[in-house]
């Protein structure tokens, strides 16, 4: 194998039309195969992790308008109704699905949102390894791979995980309009990447690493990077400092971040190797893909998990490192991997797992030019006769790791028909993880299953009695059954873990007040609507706890802010013109 180093990316005069049109029919063809191993996707009904925050009990998704949409826009450091970071045009892009059908129990106008960025995303990095090395056949075969692949399932099948394939969808369109700048010289490609790449953070902070991939790839294979290339790509730099600077502000006002030094360097270290390892598994066999990846136990080099990843990335590092002399793909391709998955390996700790299969859709990129590369030199550069039986022998292989993902990608796409369904598949994954269960718990008590749904919650709390919505949970299913008593119990054990938990103030004030206990109940609400003003739910049972008081005048105050708040809510505002025809009848 010769140095593809040395060898100079094709210039644009070698891509005749022909090329081009080609390059247009095998899109046209890949989009296809796409959308069809997909189509199922659309009927799946499962709501997963983060959907209620994101979704269902999300007032500014579910009340389409321009105040939600410059609410959004405009909730920089601290987002009001999503935990984590500035993500306005994901949290839009949801709004609009919702107004356009999209519900809790009909998802399928946030799937078919997802499912057409997903075939879009294909097709850029189809175009993106087109630009890098000027075969259309390589670059379609790769993102065939990558569009087919099951990682890509859970992308269009949960409602939360819109944030990813939009940020991907603007970063891939970046990383074009770069090589476009690169090719061409225009600079209206540079302004257009410049914007994408803030658009693809205002979708997922996670694009933040966008400019050191333009560095990467500047080295190889476009072979141009120098002290000039790299001052071109300071306003990129510049842009994604302030958007590290909102992303990390943001974070530290609505989610508890766990910094590298709190846990030590040694445990840093085993979860990146972890997490490489862990992923590149994934990406090699994907079977057995959860959304939810908790931490090994224990956490040290007695789990083979953990020993498997260092060892792993100690044998991947020294792999590459040898193919330098050789190839400079390998080291690029894993280089723009691990720069692109760096701000969800694990550094910075911002959710409860270890992993997330989520993190790796765009990040695979990194993989598909190492492919891409190997596939160039295989089927244009290797020398010998017999090309075109070679040709056909790769083609034949393209195609049979095609036909397998789409029918692994068809399986796990079933394990999506529902919430349940998929609760349940995760647990024979994670049988004693506390998240699942009570997740499963919730699904169970929505289907009236709600002594099901007691014993999952009841669970959850053994194997994590400090979770704090595994108690506010059982104190929900418990006050269905009217076994009030335990359920307040449960519901100041959520508060005495989280005393910042509005909606474990807001229900406890219901159990109360179900007691006759008014007074008690009412503190409850107000506290809930301290902690935050705009919590329709509270001042709705505020409302509903003064006119039992006979302060009707009170009632209207508090009901008057539900009603402004979600005017979608006839009930609430019929009972305020009932109480307000009341008023005015008795002073007449």
């Amino acid at each position: 194998m010769r140095r593809d180093n040395r060898a100079q990316i094709k210039p644009p005069a070698a891509r005749s039309p022909s090329r081009n049109g080609l390059l247009v029919v095998l899109l046209l063809a890949l989009g296809t195969a796409v959308l069809a191993t997909h189509w199922p996707a659309l009927s799946t009904q499962a709501l997963s992790f983060d959907d209620t925050e994101y979704l269902t009990e999300n007032r500014l998704v579910q009340n389409p308008s321009w105040t939600s949409a410059r609410r959004f826009l405009s909730e920089v450091l601290e987002p009001s109704t999503t935990g984590g970071a500035y993500q306005p045009l994901s949290m839009i892009s949801l709004m609009l699905d919702y107004a356009a059908g999209g519900r809790p129990d009909n998802l399928r106008a946030f799937h078919r949102t997802s499912l057409v960025l997903h075939v879009l995303n294909t097709a850029l990095v189809a175009l993106l390894l087109y630009l890098l090395f000027g075969n259309p056949w390589i670059a379609v075969a790769a993102a065939l791979l990558f569009g087919l692949h099951p990682l890509t399932v859970g992308r269009i099948t949960w409602v939360t995980d819109r944030k990813t394939v939009l940020a991907a969808f603007f970063s891939l369109w970046c990383l074009v309009h770069y090589l476009c700048y690169v090719r061409h010289g225009i600079r209206v490609h540079y302004a257009v990447a410049l914007l994408l790449y803030v658009l693809a953070m205002m979708s997922k902070p996670t694009s933040l690493p966008l400019p050191v991939l333009f560095l990467l790839l500047d080295y190889w294979p476009l072979r141009r990077l120098s002290k000039r290339t790299a001052l071109l790509t300071m306003p990129f730099f510049v842009v994604g400092g302030i958007g590290l600077i909102i992303s990390f502000v943001s974070f530290h006002h609505t989610l508890q971040v766990v910094m590298p030094g709190h846990h030590g360097m040694p445990r840093i270290l085993f979860i990146v190797c972890h997490n490489i390892v862990f992923y590149l598994c994934k990406v090699v066999w994907p079977v057995h893909l959860s959304t939810h990846c908790p931490f090994p136990e224990p956490f040290s080099l007695e789990h083979p998990a953990v020993l498997t990843g260092v060892i792993g990335t100690c044998v991947l590092v020294s792999i590459v490192l040898a193919s330098w002399r050789r190839t400079r793909a390998p080291l690029i391709g894993w280089a723009v991997f691990f720069v692109a998955v760096f701000p969800t390996l694990g550094v910075i700790g911002f959710t409860p797992v270890i992993a997330a299969n989520r993190f790796v859709y765009f990040p695979i990129v990194g993989i598909l030019i190492i492919l891409a590369a190997f596939l160039e030199w295989v089927c244009v550069r290797w020398g010998g006769g017999r090309r075109r039986a070679r040709d056909v022998i790769v083609a034949a292989i393209i195609l049979l790791v095609a036909g397998t993902e789409a029918v692994l990608s068809r399986q796990y796409a079933a394990r999506w028909n529902d919430t349940v369904s998929l609760c349940e598949y995760m647990l024979k994954l994670t049988p004693e993880e506390e998240a699942v269960h009570n997740h499963l718990g919730v699904a169970l008590r929505a289907r009236g299953k709600t002594e099901e749904g007691i014993e999952h919650f009841r669970l959850a709390i053994e194997y994590d009695p400090e979770s704090p919505r595994a108690h506010y949970n059982l104190g929900n299913a418990l006050k269905d059954k009217r076994m009030l008593d335990e359920a307040i119990t449960q519901f100041r054990e959520a508060l005495q873990r989280d005393p910042r938990h509005v909606l474990a103030h807001n229900n406890l004030g219901v159990a109360l007040a179900m007691k006759g206990e008014l007074d008690e109940a009412i503190r409850q609400y107000l506290q809930a609507v301290d902690l935050e003003p705009e919590h329709v739910p509270a001042l709705i049972n505020l409302g509903r706890a003064y006119v039992l008081k006979g302060d009707n005048e009170k009632a209207i105050a508090y009901w008057d802010r539900a009603v402004r708040l979600n005017p979608r809510d006839k009930r609430t505002r019929m009972q305020l013109l009932t109480l307000r025809r009341r008023l005015l009848e008795k002073h007449d």
